[in-house]
């Protein structure tokens, strides 16, 4: 992360053994000196079959050269899975139930058959650390720490006065709040918690910028609490630790009951985080076409819960552009109209298909669990890097949920033939209306927020959807008493 201290771990990948093939198989295929050496106990080839038979093995050791390069040059924390080609053979033999704990699948082969490979192209390379290795690190002692409390609830002020507290005299942090809960009439009236009181920087959202003075996020509550964290950083997002405080908690793994040995724990450095991907909208309004309709040139309202978006404004072209940084959803719906919404749908500037419904969501793996699977979508797991599309109660019996790669742009726009306007909003704030000439352009964000894991990224998410969803909960079937009831079988 750039804007930050923290980090992810690195290891120094060892000098690669020239003996040995980096992709070779196992023992009991043969090697390339083998083949080689077939080739060369075949007199009956002509000269050119022996040419072009080298010149293949030579185009094979090159592609193998250039994956180890690859290889080579990836993030820091991904080499810990290269080994060389023998080891993982005889790692297999001697343990074939054991494999590595490597999420991303396997690099793909780049050459078909004999004479067919994929066009060379430096800058479709990407380099991913695998999700398995992400350990968090801190490159300097963090030291400023954000506590983000759900407000509204009387409950949480004992919660966050002992972690301020725990944070201000024992861990010497600078403890960063909103103003309107350092304001809390609870805190102003409890004497004892004065001292610490005092001692709390407040910021005002919408105001003040935090973006790059922020080490830490704790948060306490429920989901909401880190879709407002995210919300606050529109750049690169510190790492966030969620306390399971609120109502569902799919997104908060840690308990408080347990607070002073994790955070501990985390401010060594020691845990696992998931790279939460975001959604980077530009919404472009033609405000030509809205100065006809609306003659009053108002300016914009600061929303009580959330920041005036990220914006330009383009005088000759009459357009504003609002940028914002989402981590479930988009939501576009019909609004108060009784008309079904009628939005055009474009993928990397094509058009795909017409929505005709209640409306559309565009969500991130992280919200496939939110609105998206309220809609009928799929569960997707947060470190799948992709986008899903599903329509609201699409006036269809063959529109069904789709995702697309992290990769393409999306593109909403409102019909020609629309018959209403529609609305939109984002992570469930910021509500605006759509209207003709307005677009809506999504991608992916190159700013995830990475979420500290209680486990690991792969058990706190199956547990969330048991505990949270109750996911395939269902009484089980009771077994047969004697074999010989069941109808299916032969006497």
């Amino acid at each position: 992360m750039e804007n930050s201290e923290a980090g992810l771990s690195s290891r120094s990948l060892p000098a690669p053994d020239r003996s040995m093939s980096r992709f070779s198989g196992c023992p009991d295929q043969p090697s390339d000196s083998a083949r080689s050496s077939k080739h060369r106990e075949q007199p009956s080839r002509s000269p050119r079959r022996r040419r072009e038979g080298k010149r293949s093995q030579q185009r094979g050791d090159d592609h193998e050269q250039r994956l180890w390069e690859m290889e080579r040059r990836r993030l820091p924390g991904q080499h810990e899975h290269l080994e060389p080609a023998g080891s993982s053979c005889d790692a297999a033999e001697s343990s074939p139930k054991r494999r590595a704990h490597f999420l991303h699948g396997p690099y793909p082969a780049t050459h078909f058959g004999p004479k067919a490979c994929i066009l060379p192209n430096p800058t479709s390379v990407m380099h991913i650390q695998d999700p398995a290795s992400q350990r968090l690190t801190w490159n300097k002692s963090p030291v400023n720490v954000l506590v983000i409390r759900k407000i509204r609830d009387e409950s949480l002020v004992e919660p966050f006065k002992e972690l301020c507290r725990f944070l201000v005299e024992e861990k010497q942090m600078m403890v960063y709040v909103e103003r309107r809960v350092a304001d809390d009439a609870t805190l102003s009236k409890d004497e004892a918690f004065g001292s610490i009181r005092n001692q709390l920087c407040t910021f005002r959202e919408g105001y003040d910028d935090i973006s790059d003075c922020i080490d830490l996020i704790i948060c306490l509550g429920g989901d909401g609490t880190l879709l407002y964290a995210s919300s606050l950083f529109q750049g690169s997002v510190p790492p966030v630790m969620a306390f399971h405080l609120g109502s569902l908690g799919f997104l908060t793994p840690f308990k408080f009951e347990s607070y002073r040995t994790e955070v501990a724990k985390v401010l060594e450095g020691n845990a696992a985080i998931t790279l939460r991907s975001r959604l980077k909208v530009k919404v472009v309004k033609d405000m030509l076409q809205r100065a006809g309709q609306q003659p009053d040139n108002r300016e914009p309202q600061l929303e009580h819960n959330g920041l005036l978006p990220h914006g330009h404004t383009n005088s000759e072209a009459g357009k504003v552009t609002l940028q914002l940084q989402v981590l479930n959803e988009v939501v576009v719906d019909r609004g108060p109209s009784s008309y079904l919404s009628n939005v055009d749908l474009y993928l990397d500037g094509r058009l795909i298909t017409s929505v005709q419904g209640d409306g559309v969501i565009v969500s991130t793996p992280t919200g496939s669990t939110a609105y998206a699977a309220a809609a009928g979508a799929s569960m997707i797991h947060p470190n799948v890097p992709a986008i899903m599309v599903t329509p609201i109660c699409p006036h269809s019996l063959s529109f069904r949920p789709i995702v697309v790669p992290a990769g393409v742009e999306l593109m909403i726009t409102l019909s020609p033939d629309a018959r209403n306007n529609v609305w939109v909003s984002f992570d469930g704030r910021r509500r605006q209306e759509i209207q003709h000439g307005d677009c809506i352009k999504i991608t992916t964000s190159c700013y995830p927020v990475p979420s500290i894991c209680c486990h690991d990224l792969v058990y706190d998410w199956f547990e969330s959807l048991a505990q949270c969803l109750h996911w395939n909960v269902r009484k089980r079937q009771a077994r047969l008493a004697d074999a010989s009831d069941s109808s299916d079988t032969e006497n």
